[in-house]
């Protein structure tokens, strides 16, 4: 029985082993490769390729002028312990996404709620307010919001109608990072939409139980609605924090590129840019970079461990 067994394995590594083997592979997978030649030299050369050379830079000291010269764990170390920058852009971004993200989830279920409602004209409604989150991050917007929030803007124009004075929204380092905050709300249009599509997953039937035993909306909406919709909150809330985390063209724009007044919107990704492009610190840059993916993936891991705790599903 085991000489049967062994002879079966040695013809069949013989027939792998055979040029005709490997020559029909070819002849039948030949067409869906050459289809997938473009993706692989997308995802290796764009994707793969960068980003192990962004490692290797991350322990050295580049330029773009010179050849990098190795520095080992340099980088890392002035980030942590000589770098006061560092440690504003942390707390600006932070503080960004601590109270950026709950808002504009909240603000999005809101008015997902009452367009599930059965409004007449929803698809016009629905793409209203889908607009903003296309346009929110674009240059066009950022220079619009920062006419908006000026000294002169339409902001303190409305105020002046009841004789109230308002400051320079963007000037004032205790309110230009609430103009950014309230820009991120704005653009509630993709999570209002996922959240919609949730609310249409709710049997009525479980609503029509709980008015049959004397459950008012606000009960039912906090023992039905937000319970079986923790999987759609949890689907968003990684979205948009790893996207709040990423923010930068509207940092950039308001503030001119340097971030403040007095660094209060020295977002991380506007600092890591300035390191790069403008003081051409590539592989300072690069460390920070880095530390950046460690944040945003702790996040995200720490999420998906805890959901098990707030996440319910069918079962």
């Amino acid at each position: 029985m085991a000489t049967q067994v062994d002879t079966t394995a040695i013809n069949g590594a013989d027939r792998v082993a055979s040029p005709s083997f490997w020559s029909g592979v070819w002849h039948n997978h030949a067409p869906g490769y050459l289809f997938l030649l473009p993706w692989f030299i997308g995802f290796f050369g764009l994707t793969i390729g960068p980003i192990i050379t962004s490692f290797y830079l991350s322990f050295t000291h580049f330029d773009l002028l010179t050849d990098p010269r190795w520095a080992g764990l340099d980088n890392y170390v002035r980030m942590f312990t000589n770098d006061p920058k560092f440690a504003a852009s942390m707390r600006v971004t932070f503080f960004f996404v601590i109270f950026s993200v709950p808002l504009k989830l909240a603000f999005a279920l809101g008015v997902a709620l009452l367009l599930n409602r059965g409004m007449r004209g929803l698809p016009l409604y629905r793409a209203l307010f889908y607009l903003p989150s296309l346009l929110g991050a674009s240059v066009a917007i950022a220079i619009l919001w920062r006419q908006i929030f000026a000294g002169n803007g339409l902001v303190n124009q409305v105020l002046a109608v009841f004789g109230i004075q308002g400051p320079s929204w963007i000037s004032n380092p205790n309110t230009s990072l609430w103009t950014l905050i309230i820009l991120a709300i704005w653009q509630f249009g993709s999570p209002m939409i996922i959240f919609l599509a949730g609310l249409r997953q709710i049997p009525q039937d479980m609503y029509e139980a709980a008015s049959l035993d004397g459950a008012g909306k606000w009960r039912q909406f906090w023992r039905i609605t937000l319970p079986m919709l923790t999987p759609v909150v949890f689907f968003n809330a990684i979205i948009q924090t790893i996207e709040a985390f990423k923010s930068f063209t509207p940092a950039f724009i308001i503030s001119g590129g340097t971030g403040n007044p007095i660094n209060s919107t020295l977002f991380y990704t506007l600092y890591l840019y300035n390191e790069a492009f403008g003081f051409f610190r590539m592989g300072y840059a690069s460390a920070l970079a880095w530390v950046l993916l460690a944040i945003v993936s702790a996040f995200t891991a720490f999420s998906f461990l805890t959901s098990k705790y707030w996440v319910h599903y069918d079962d």
